[in-house]
């Protein structure tokens, strides 16, 4: 493991801009803290799987939703600024795990540079939305909160390591937390990556999954029972999400694209079962027609021809086609698998419209109704709930607070 020495935490520096007040202003309540915590890849069924104690406790004393409907594509990367901005992928342009835009470049998740680039960060997430308002935000571990959006980040951030153990997260947030009235945040994000990792790797219905579940749903209970001895936990509001399911695949259900139309690597802007095509000069219909009926397992669409319940045609990193894949297959090409074959057996990144593909929903506190379970609704409506209970002009966003009203009090 890495050295964490260098982490630490970052004092933001940065402006404000002014904001257009909302019909009704919401009221804060005083001293209360938010906490949002991200499982990745955490269907809503995972609940039921025996060891997901504290979750189950957690929704028993609250609210959860059916489902959390993802955004499309249903990639972390994605979800996760959908979650914190409250946009569409279109409208946010953080459009998948890897993309490329005609004026910055290429961009991919493990790629610092690009991260921390706020030319690809549009709208505003939740924290810069608390920051710019006078309140304080620490994220440990966020999808965006490492680079500075319109020149700020977190009071407190911390560098993105996939191989910090659940319980040092946890620590963190503690810790901070535990700062003095005036240093201690307001808000406060929290990232698990585990569930995911593993689901990848051995398939979501694995004993590796549940190992997964029970270490995340440990520290997630550790973290609720140091507030409750601290005398915090009633003033602090606790909303669990995912980002997106995860489904089963196999080797034996492959479809190669360059079966039936030649098709150059640097052509496949993002091989996913979402699968970003950008022809070379000329070449567009020709790929188009070569894929749009090959495969009974494969829906081709031109960027201006994908169904509008995608909400995902109006951005410039969008690719001109769009492949996508049904429940459990794989996209590639032969040249493709010969260098790196298929050997996860779990994924996402399909139709958000899937049961597979549901995300999770759960929320306790003192702002929240108790036994309550509400109907599936989606991921965009979370950054106006969050801003709503901490009393914040929320910034422009897709999602309506009339969609979650029926969790609060």
């Amino acid at each position: 493991m890495k050295a964490l020495a260098g982490l630490g935490f970052a004092l933001v520096m940065g402006g404000c801009s002014a904001f257009t007040p909302p019909r009704t202003p919401p009221s804060p309540a005083e001293g209360r803290v938010l906490i949002l915590i991200s499982i990745d890849g955490f269907r809503p069924d995972y609940l039921n799987r025996p060891a997901a104690v504290r979750l189950r406790e957690l929704a028993a004393s609250g609210v959860r939703a059916e489902q959390l409907i993802p955004a499309f594509p249903t990639k972390t990367f994605p979800n996760h600024y959908t979650i914190a901005t409250g946009l569409y992928p279109e409208h946010h342009g953080i459009v998948a795990n890897s993309m490329t835009d005609p004026d910055i470049g290429r961009f991919t998740t493990t790629d610092t540079v690009s991260n921390r680039d706020p030319r690809w960060w549009g709208g505003e997430p939740i924290w810069l939305t608390a920051v710019k308002q006078g309140r304080r935000a620490a994220t440990m571990f966020w999808v965006g909160s490492e680079g500075a959006i319109q020149g700020i980040r977190p009071n407190y951030w911390r560098v993105f390591d996939p191989r910090l153990p659940s319980a040092a997260r946890v620590d963190q947030v503690l810790e901070w937390l535990a700062l003095p009235p005036g240093q201690a945040p307001d808000l406060v994000t929290l990232y698990f990556n585990r569930v995911d990792l593993v689901g990848h790797r051995r398939g979501p219905e694995s004993a590796a999954v549940d190992s997964a579940i029970g270490e995340t749903d440990a520290a997630i209970g550790r973290l609720i029972d140091s507030l409750k001895s601290r005398g915090q936990l009633q003033r602090t509001n606790l909303i669990v999400v995912s980002d997106h399911g995860m489904t089963a695949i196999s080797p034996d259900r492959v479809i190669y694209l360059d079966d039936y139309v030649p098709i150059e690597p640097g052509e496949i802007a993002d091989l996913a079962p979402a699968t970003a095509i950008d022809p070379g000069p000329g070449r567009t219909e020709m790929i188009f027609r070569g894929l749009v009926n090959a495969h009974p397992k494969l829906s081709v669409y031109r960027r201006q021809e994908i169904p509008a319940r995608f909400q995902f045609q109006s951005n410039r990193r969008i690719a001109p086609i769009l492949a996508l894949a049904d429940d459990g297959w794989t996209i590639s090409t032969r040249q493709r698998w010969r260098v790196s074959p298929m050997t996860d057996l779990g994924n996402h990144g399909y139709d958000n419209a899937l049961a597979s593909m549901a995300a999770t929903f759960i929320a306790s506190g003192p702002a929240f109704r108790t036994g309550t379970v509400v109907p599936p609704f989606q991921s965009i409506h979370v950054y106006g709930l969050i801003a709503h209970l901490m009393g914040l002009r929320p910034a422009a966003n897709d999602g309506a607070l009339d969609s979650v009203r029926a969790v609060l009090r």
